[in-house]
């Protein structure tokens, strides 16, 4: 087996990977582009990441009443902040991930501040092949050697 497909089983979670889906937020507030802004660079520091260049705020979906509104993604040197507003409905998805760990508890409360959803599901991962998840690992290794033989 060669250095680079060496399989790792290191106990240490590669990252953290927070996923927060919001309802029931305000309009003026998810659809309100300095105020994207503004949550994006007052959540990085919150969490006491480090902004890699500034955050790339695009308007996208018009074509769909559901899903139009706001995308932000901003890297951060640990990884990244990802956020899909979608403004006709009041929801917001936010993904928070970075190999550096961060306080969830205040991620979501800065999150919290600039949306004021009515509802939230929040989950906090670990990501990577740690002990916790070898179990659930799913070996591709047979599939690999068939697409190879074919």
């Amino acid at each position: 087996m060669t250095a680079q497909n060496q399989i790792i089983s290191d106990p240490a979670p590669w990252g953290q990977h927070l996923v927060l889906d919001f309802n029931g937020c305000p309009r003026e507030l998810i659809s309100d582009k300095k105020n994207i802004l503004n949550w994006s660079n007052e959540l990085v520091g919150a969490i006491n990441m480090v902004a890699y260049g500034e955050p790339v705020v695009e308007h996208f979906a018009t074509h769909s009443h559901e899903a139009a509104g706001y995308t932000l993604l901003q890297m951060i040197e640990t990884s990244n902040i990802a956020a899909h507003f979608a403004e006709n409905i009041g929801q917001v998805y936010i993904d928070v991930f970075s190999c550096k760990a961060f306080d969830v508890d205040v991620a979501v409360e800065v999150c919290k501040k600039y949306f004021r959803p009515t509802q939230a599901n929040v989950h906090n991962m670990d990501r990577g092949f740690h002990k916790e998840n070898q179990d659930k690992a799913k070996d591709f290794t047979e599939e690999v050697q068939d697409d190879r033989a074919a």
